[in-house]
């Protein structure tokens, strides 16, 4: 009782720095592991790295289907479209707006048929 299971029996001399060297490896994996539960339990963050991440796809899309338009249009169109651009991101509501308004009519249109 009291005893360390493993050394039950056999009497092992260690010098009492390599114990000290021993502890402290210990005590530093224990702490990699308890900073990754904390991790893998932190869900608000999880949640924000996905939206990140989903943030991060959405402009790339949007730069490389803006890339493609200004290839295959002319330089009147693409200058409009760079306005339009600029000024869905100084205000993005009515277009917002618009965008819905649009997708509300072909779904309408879509489900009459």
């Amino acid at each position: 009782m009291g005893e360390d299971p493993g050394t039950s029996g056999t009497e092992v001399s260690r010098d009492p720095q390599e114990i000290r060297d021993d502890i402290e490896v210990t005590r530093q994996r224990m702490g990699d592991t308890v900073e990754a539960l904390a991790e893998r339990a932190d869900v608000k963050a999880q949640a924000k790295q996905k939206v990140d991440q989903a943030k991060q796809s959405v402009v790339a899309k949007k730069d490389d289907l803006m890339g493609k338009a200004k290839q295959a249009s002319p330089d009147g169109a693409t200058s409009t479209a760079s306005q339009l651009s600029q000024k869905a991101k100084e205000n993005p509501m009515p277009f917002a707006a618009a965008g819905l308004f649009l997708a509300g009519f072909i779904a309408g249109r879509t489900s009459r048929r």
